[in-house]
């Protein structure tokens, strides 16, 4: 029987930044692996006094804290200098120079706290022409290269909506960077600057779409390859009852028992299978046959085949039949947290201040109206040499 210890992050303090998509959801992934993650949010009306405020937009907020701290006036820099004197990790979301308009240059944090670890998300790259530019995951993944290569031969480039370079390349990359700066922190016993790029993240990610240009597997333009649309066992056909199934019958023997499936099997000519000039009247047969059927009988028929064909579910069905929703990763010793069923699907969201005040008093125990003060909507840190 194993041994449940703790969650492999507990302990770890974690600033985060405000901002949206990306750095939250690295934040996210660090906070359910056990790292207690205390956003910092811009100051409001009425933070931190008990009157009831909104969530602001970032969803990605589970078991995070909250305080509001005026970044842009002395008072505010000073509070979040003295949290990260003893802080694990800072998550900076915003673009080039601003942490350091903020007179929170990482080498001056690194200066005061060795062992911290900022790590800086941007878009575009820290140099080259689109450095200075906003820009969005859309125009990350074009400048990456890999948009070029999504989507249908007779259509534009196609963003799978903002997966790519704000989450995979963007925010996943910098919880990667993070814990290689812990896991080097252990023999250093230094922090250091994480420097992540959507750009570099995305364009990663896409190495072997990259390299398979130079053979059969992607050397034809968009839509026109293996796995990109062109071929007709690994694409998505829809049904009589308006579902779709996938298919990604790519070796000899899958692709027999999915001609075996549609009835088909005049079909399983390995000659025929790698006839490039057969492929569009083949895709054709595979249309007309998957219409004949509503999903839920392709699925009674390919369940449990190695056809490689499965129903596509959407997101309200899995909700209300499957309800579960797991972590990525199952570390069997020292597990995160578990999902329950509302976790699964839903976000309550995070008020600026919510929680924060608390994460405070349990790190450093400082309390407000003795240790804190607040100040125009804002948090701020009393100066007992000012009493």
């Amino acid at each position: 029987m194993v041994e449940i210890r703790k969650p492999p992050l507990e302990g770890l303090r974690v600033i985060e930044l405000a901002g949206l998509a990306p750095v939250p959801f690295a934040g996210l992934l660090l906070a359910d692996y056990g790292a207690s993650v205390l956003r910092i949010d811009r100051p409001l009306a009425h933070p931190h006094d008990g009157k009831p405020l909104q969530p602001t937009a970032d969803l990605l907020t589970r078991r995070k804290s909250s305080v509001a701290v005026n970044l842009k006036s002395s008072d505010g820099q000073a509070l979040l200098e003295a949290i990260l004197l003893e802080a694990d990790i800072l998550l900076d979301p915003f673009r080039p120079g601003v942490l350091e308009s903020l007179s929170l240059s990482p080498h001056q944090l690194l200066a005061k706290n060795p062992r911290l670890i900022i790590a800086r998300l941007t878009g575009f790259r820290r140099d080259g022409q689109y450095a200075a530019m906003a820009g969005h995951d859309i125009n990350y993944l074009a400048v990456s290269g890999i948009l070029s290569q999504l989507g249908r031969v007779d259509g534009s480039p196609y963003p799978p909506a903002n997966i790519l370079a704000d989450f995979a390349g963007g925010g996943l990359m910098c919880a990667l960077g993070i814990l290689l700066a812990l896991l080097e922190r252990t023999t250093s016993g230094k922090g250091q600057v994480v420097e992540n790029n959507m750009v570099d993240g995305v364009g990663y990610l896409g190495s072997m779409m990259r390299f398979a240009r130079r053979n059969d597997l992607w050397n034809r333009p968009r839509g026109q390859n293996l796995l990109d649309g062109g071929c007709p066992w690994y694409d998505v056909y829809p049904c009589k009852d308006g579902g779709h199934m996938a298919v990604g019958a790519l070796e000899p023997h899958f692709f027999r028992r999915l001609v075996q499936g549609l009835e088909l099997s005049e079909l399983d000519n390995p000659v025929l299978r790698e006839d490039r000039t057969s492929w569009p009247a083949m895709r054709d047969r595979f249309r007309r046959r998957f219409l004949e059927k509503a999903r839920s009988e392709w699925e009674n028929i390919f369940n449990g085949a190695d056809a490689c064909c499965t129903p596509v579910l959407d997101q309200r069905e899995l909700e209300d039949v499957e309800k579960e929703q797991r972590l990525p990763v199952d570390l069997q010793a020292s597990p995160g947290f578990p999902l329950d069923e509302k976790q699964s699907w839903t976000s309550a969201g995070l008020a600026p201040g919510t929680g924060g005040p608390d994460i405070l008093d349990q790190w450093f125990g400082w309390k407000l109206g003795r240790d804190l003060q607040i100040k125009e909507g804002g948090l701020i840190k009393i100066n007992p040499a000012k009493l």
